[in-house]
């Protein structure tokens, strides 16, 4: 299966699908910050990259289509996707929270604040409506009495390193039950 990946951090989340994926290959990958580290990781590892500013998703459509992606996964891309219909494949989300709790930004501090003693992870289709589309996959972390923001963010980031690859995993399954 041919994934494209869409970013806007570090790029840690991409670097593990494109050594996690093993019979799939990641084919392009796009950016909306110019100076972002999944820029650099995307160079090292020898993936196609390419700047796409967020307002332009006709471009990324376009770029992903004649890429002949098969699935698009956000890794990290902190934009909304505002038409994912007009996009030529399924596109996929990990978000740090165990929807449909804490959507948007700050789930991690959301979940805190809350006074939740389980957050998590979930990886869910991509619709119109913020972190709304249909969940494939979910795994629980505890929330630690001595945890902080930082600490709990990065127990779920590696929850989000082995749940992300079996999701994509998931649906590539799906797609070829369609296909047959």
């Amino acid at each position: 299966m041919r994934l494209g990946v869409m970013c806007s951090g570090n790029g840690t989340n991409f670097e593990n699908i494109v050594r996690s994926c093993r019979y799939d290959e990641v084919v392009l990958m796009l950016y909306n910050k110019k100076e972002c580290g999944a820029r650099r990781r995307a160079a090292k590892l020898g993936i196609q990259h390419c700047y796409v500013n967020h307002k332009h998703e006709k471009e990324m459509s376009q770029l992903f289509e004649s890429w002949r992606v098969d699935l698009i996964v956000l890794a990290g891309y902190m934009r909304v996707i505002k038409n994912p219909a007009a996009f030529p494949a399924p596109i996929i989300n990990v978000h740090p929270s165990l929807l449909p709790k804490y959507k948007g930004l700050s789930a991690v501090e959301q979940a805190m604040d809350a006074g939740e003693e389980v957050t998590g992870c979930s990886v869910h289709y991509v619709n119109e409506e913020l972190d709304g589309g249909e969940v494939i996959m979910q795994r629980e972390v505890p929330i630690l009495s001595k945890d902080t923001v930082e600490s709990l963010t990065k127990a779920i980031q590696r929850m989000e390193y082995a749940i992300l690859p079996a999701a994509i995993e998931n649906v590539k399954q799906q797609l070829l039950q369609q296909v047959s």
